[in-house]
C-alpha cells in the first residue's frame, strides 16, 4: 500500500515533523481515553444513579399520602400541578450528554412518566401522571449523574498541553544542534566559513565531527591545488623568459612562428594563474550591489570596444558576495561573448530567493550535448565556435562555474532566445 499521497500533507521542516510525532500520540491517547473512559464509565455511573432515583420515585408514588419526612428521606420534592403546566417535550441542554442517558433510563423504569426536564446543573424535573393528578417531582441533579463530569476532560486537556509544551521545549533543545549543523553545512556550501562546534546527542556530535573533518579536508585540498597551480605557473615563467631571449637572436622569418608558440604558452600560464587566483582571492563575502557590479563590468567592456549592453535590471539591494571573484566570472562570460560573437546582452534579476546574472551573445552557441563538457577545465569546443575571433585555453567557463559554486550557486548554459547564440546564467540562491 502506497502512502505517497500523504507526503503532500506532511510538514517539511524537522521541527514540524518532530512536533507532529510528539503531538499525534498525545492527542490520540486523549481521544481513546475520552471514548473508552468517559463514554463507558460516566454512562455506566449515570445509568446506576438514574435507576436508583427511579426506585426512590416509584416508592414515593406507591404511597399516596407520603409524609414530608419520607419525601425528605428520599430527597424528593413532590408537587401537584395542573395539566396545563405539562411541558410539550423533554428538555436538556445540547451539550448535556449525560442527560440523554438520564432521560432514557427514567423513562424505562418509572411508569406513567410523562416528561423529564433538565434545565440546569442543579435540578431534575419529573412529570408523572398518577390517576387524575399530574405530579411534579424535583430532584437534585447530583442524584442522577456524576457532578462536574467535565473536570476529567479539562484536567486531561490542561495537563496534556502542559506536558506537550514541556516536551516540545526539550525537543527544541535537542534539535537545535541539528539546525546549527545544517546552517554550518549550508554556509560552507556557499563558500562561507561559519564557526561551529559539535553539541547535542552522541549521534549529532558524531555527525558534527564528521562535518568538521570533511570541511578541513576540502579546505586543505583547495589550498594544495591553489599552491600547486600557482607554483607550477610561476616556475614556468623563468624558462619562457629564457626562450624569449633565445628567440630574439634568431632571424625574423624563423623567430615569428616560435614567438607565437611562446605567446600561446604565456596565455596558458596566465589562465592557470586566474584559475588558481579564483580560490586564493575568494575571501569573505561582503554586501555588494550586484546591479552596480554588472554595470561596471559592462562599462569596462564597452570602453574596450566590445558591443555590450545592460538590457534589463530587476530588483535592487545588496547581496553578500565576493566582488572580485564574481567580477572575474562575469568578465570571462562577457569576454567569451565578444570572442565568439559580435553583440552581447547582459541582464540582472534580483529577487527575494535568488540572484540571476545572464550573459547572451549572437555567436554559434554550444550544442546541448557539449554544454556539460564545456564547464570542465581545459576543454575547448573549437569546432562549435568561431575560430576567426580567436580562442582561449578552455578555462573561462570553468573559472566562472567554480566561482558560481563558491557562492552556493550554479552556472547554466543554454540558447539565447533574443540573440540566438549562447546564454550563460549565473544563479545564486539567497
Amino acid at each position: 500500500m502506497s502512502f505517497k499521497w500523504l507526503k503532500h500533507y506532511m510538514p517539511r521542516s524537522l521541527y514540524g515533523r518532530a512536533a507532529l510525532i510528539l503531538v499525534l500520540p498525545v492527542v490520540t491517547l486523549q481521544l481513546l481515553i475520552s471514548v473508552i473512559f468517559i463514554q463507558r464509565h460516566f454512562e455506566g455511573v449515570t445509568q446506576q444513579m438514574s435507576r436508583e432515583l427511579a426506585r426512590s420515585t416509584n416508592l414515593a408514588l406507591e404511597r399516596a399520602e407520603a409524609s414530608p419526612e419520607t419525601l425528605r428521606g428520599l430527597d424528593l420534592k413532590l408537587t401537584t400541578i395542573p395539566e396545563t403546566d405539562l411541558p410539550a417535550e423533554n428538555f436538556r441542554r445540547w451539550y448535556d450528554f449525560t442527560g440523554l442517558v438520564v432521560i432514557r433510563e427514567l423513562n424505562k423504569f418509572i411508569p406513567n412518566l410523562q416528561r423529564v426536564q433538565l434545565p440546569d446543573d442543579g435540578r431534575v424535573l419529573l412529570y408523572v401522571q398518577r390517576g387524575d393528578e399530574l405530579l411534579q417531582l424535583t430532584v437534585n441533579r447530583g442524584r442522577v449523574s456524576a457532578s462536574n463530569p467535565h473536570q476529567l476532560l479539562v484536567n486531561m486537556v490542561f495537563f496534556g498541553m502542559l506536558m506537550t509544551l514541556i516536551a516540545f521545549l526539550y525537543l527544541r533543545n535537542q534539535l537545535r544542534p541539528i539546525t546549527r549543523l545544517a546552517a554550518a553545512a549550508e554556509a560552507f556550501g556557499k563558500g562561507r566559513h561559519v564557526s561551529y562546534s559539535p553539541s547535542g546527542a552522541v549521534e549529532v556530535r558524531a555527525a558534527g565531527h564528521a562535518f568538521l573533518d570533511m570541511r578541513a579536508r576540502i579546505e586543505r585540498h583547495i589550498e594544495q591545488r591553489t599552491m600547486m597551480l600557482s607554483g607550477v605557473s610561476h616556475d614556468l615563467r623563468t624558462p619562457i623568459t629564457r626562450l624569449r631571449l633565445g628567440l630574439s637572436l634568431l632571424e625574423p622569418e624563423d623567430r615569428e612562428p616560435l614567438e607565437k608558440d611562446v605567446e600561446e604558452m604565456q596565455r596558458l600560464i596566465d589562465a592557470f594563474l586566474d584559475f588558481a587566483r579564483g580560490e586564493a582571492e575568494a575571501g569573505d563575502a561582503e554586501p555588494v550591489d550586484p546591479t552596480q557590479l554588472v554595470a561596471d563590468v559592462v562599462e569596462d567592456a564597452t570602453r574596450a570596444g566590445q558591443d555590450v549592453t545592460l538590457t534589463e535590471t530587476q530588483g535592487s539591494g545588496e547581496v553578500p558576495l565576493r566582488p572580485k571573484a564574481l567580477r572575474r566570472a562575469i568578465e570571462n562570460l562577457v569576454g567569451n561573448a565578444g570572442r565568439y560573437g559580435k553583440t552581447c546582452h547582459v541582464s540582472v534579476n534580483l529577487s527575494g530567493k535568488a540572484l540571476r546574472i545572464r550573459v547572451e551573445d549572437d555567436g554559434p552557441g554550444i550544442a546541448v550535448e557539449d554544454r556539460d563538457r564545456a564547464l570542465r577545465p581545459f576543454v575547448r569546443l573549437d569546432p562549435a565556435r568561431n575560430q576567426d575571433r580567436g580562442s582561449g585555453v578552455g578555462l573561462g567557463l570553468a573559472i566562472a562555474a567554480d566561482i558560481a559554486r563558491a557562492h552556493g550557486g550554479v552556472l547554466r548554459l543554454g540558447e539565447s532566445d533574443a540573440l540566438g547564440g549562447l546564454r550563460a546564467d549565473i544563479v545564486i540562491g539567497l
